[in-house]
């Protein structure tokens, strides 16, 4: 592919981007780090071994899963267990589960596996090494995992209907990494080439367990019947890893404000990049107009029973039916085309459709945009705050960046009718309402947009460096500090009121979760969801044959499971 030379498009604005509506209907795309993880994989010719399977015909045993780079070895060393039905909890406070993991750096010795299944298991109540890189768990799907095991037995496939309507075995609830129960924290790794981009780490040990997942499957159909099937490569193809999220990951966004300006501006780059290009060839045109029909599909066979998700889904359904018919006659061939979609899609199209499009432009044009993916990762070390900023600059920066929050009313009950707060017995993120319990004194700083207008309020009539100001007023030195970082990183600040009565946490779930590249959201509640990762992915042993970015959506000739 030759790459025209761009005219430059202004990246979209931050009041515009960073709205939880459009953050809540984000889609994956190639900037996203499983993707990411699997173009490194295939470029670099990471090799893939099974050095220990140790499972015996109950399903308990353990299992050892090494990828090896250039330079190192990451090991999955995977914990099966026969865990009782009763047992089985998608709840954070569960005990015990189907499979627990633990991502070792290098490949572990006898003695150091031994001091992983004392305390793998045990997930929170266990303490690791920093050879531990990430902890995990994982619980079979009800609706499935017997299915599969009973058709594989007995000599058979399972029913593709029944796998496209749950999309995988088992469920992971956790994913710890960052120095969490005594792993290593992010700095021993941040260094690393091949972990630099975020969450490498964890999109790895995903990506194992779901090979891991997969052997298990078989060997339990084998464990009933020594001539049982292998399940077939095109179905097995199906399966990915489910996931269930809650309340603990939605203050990283803002918690995180450098890391997220960095994501969100790669990903804002890369679609002005291609909105900037001259014109379109006739294979980049057919390439968008393929992915946008299996994005269709795939909107077509994304399912939920939340009634969020449904009105979503309707939306993205008839937007995608609607961009489509409006790609079956484009010019590729006319000024800025992918520009003149845009600005079509503005006017016809709602968010959900927006965002879709904005992830489907970047399909052809990896060469131009996907070393944006190395500018994602953030050293969040705090920069010194600057005194000597001047309090009119520090109020202008309060109207440049939360203009609604000046507007808004914060006495009225809706405006404040939520409160973010920590628990006790678990340290994860709750969400209370602030007219109902007691929680005031246990607040967490989660509202930028309210201490922006109190800071702003408190400012009046103060002139001169800030400094003075925040030697009597100290409580406002975190959100000064916040400023004078969204000065320079525009899309640090989500530009919503986090404690609206109307603010939905699964806005901020799906917007942490695009950036993994989850697909099929399913929110259980506003407050968590479902999603699976890998879905239709390469196995390993087909990596070296496959397109590592041809999998995020089904395949045209799987329309009819």
């Amino acid at each position: 592919m030759t790459v025209r030379p761009c005219k430059p498009i202004p990246l979209r604005d931050p009041q515009e981007v960073m709205r939880l509506a459009r953050m809540g209907s984000l889609h994956q795309s190639r900037l996203s780090f499983m993707r990411v993880l699997l173009r490194r994989m295939k470029a670099e010719g990471w090799q893939f071994f099974r050095p220990e399977w140790d499972v015996d015909k109950t399903g308990e045993g353990h299992a050892v899963y090494t990828a090896r780079t250039r330079d190192r070895a990451y090991s999955l060393v995977a914990f099966a267990h026969d865990l009782p039905a009763d047992q089985r909890s998608d709840r954070v406070i569960a005990t015990a589960w189907d499979a627990t993991f633990a991502l070792f750096d290098g490949v572990p010795t006898a003695s150091e596996i031994s001091q992983l299944r004392a305390n793998v298991p045990l997930q929170e109540a266990g303490r690791v090494t920093e050879k531990v890189l990430t902890l995990s768990r994982a619980n079979r799907s009800v609706r499935l995992w017997n299915h599969v095991v009973d058709a594989l037995a007995q000599g058979q496939q399972p029913d593709p209907t029944l796998i496209d309507d749950v999309g995988y075995l088992m469920r992971t609830t956790a994913v710890y990494g960052s120095a969490k129960f005594g792993a290593a924290d992010r700095a021993v790794i941040a260094d690393r080439v091949e972990l630099n981009a975020p969450f490498q780490a964890e999109m790895l040990t995903v990506y194992l367990i779901r090979t891991f997942v997969m052997d298990l499957v078989e060997h339990m159909a084998r464990a009933r019947n020594e001539a049982a099937a292998k399940l077939d490569p095109d179905l097995k193809r199906c399966f990915g890893i489910g996931n269930s999220t809650g309340l603990g990951m939605a203050p990283f966004l803002v918690n995180h404000p450098q890391l997220i300006h960095h994501w969100f501006a790669a990903r804002e780059w890369a679609l002005a990049e291609v909105r900037g290009l001259s014109h379109a060839s006739d294979h980049e045109v057919a390439m968008v107009r393929d992915f946008a029909e299996r994005a269709a599909l795939n909107a077509d066979r994304w399912h939920s029973a939340h009634p969020i998700q449904q009105a979503k889904l309707a939306e993205l359904r008839a937007d995608m039916a609607a961009l489509t018919a409006q790609l079956a006659t484009f010019d590729g061939a006319q000024p800025r085309p992918w520009d003149a979609l845009w600005h079509w899609a503005k006017a016809h199209l709602g968010v959900e459709g927006q965002e879709q499009l904005a992830s489907l432009l970047l399909e052809p044009y990896g060469p131009l945009i996907d070393h944006a993916a190395n500018t994602m990762a953030a050293d969040e070390t705090p920069a010194p705050l600057d005194g000597q900023m001047d309090v009119a600059t520090v109020a202008a920066l309060i109207e440049r960046i939360h203009p609604g929050a000046l507007q808004s009313d914060w006495t009225a009950p809706e405006a404040r009718a939520r409160i973010w707060y920590t628990s006790e017995e678990k340290l994860e993120p709750r969400l209370g309402e602030r007219a109902e319990e007691d929680l005031e004194p246990y607040a967490n700083a989660l509202c930028p947009a309210h201490d922006a207008a109190r800071l702003y309020a408190d400012l009046s009539g103060q002139t001169g460096p800030i400094a003075p100001f925040l030697l009597h007023h100290p409580e406002h030195r975190h959100t000064v500090r916040r400023l004078q970082l969204a000065a320079t990183h525009p899309y640090a600040e989500i530009r919503d009121n986090m404690t609206h009565a109307d603010m939905a946490p699964i806005d901020l779930l799906r917007a942490k979760l695009s950036f993994f590249g989850a697909t099929r959201f399913d929110p259980r509640s506003d407050r968590w969801l479902r999603i699976t990762m890998f879905q239709n992915a390469p196995f390993a042993h087909e990596l070296p044959h496959t397109d590592p970015d041809d999998w995020s959506y089904p395949p045209l000739g799987s329309a009819a499971p």
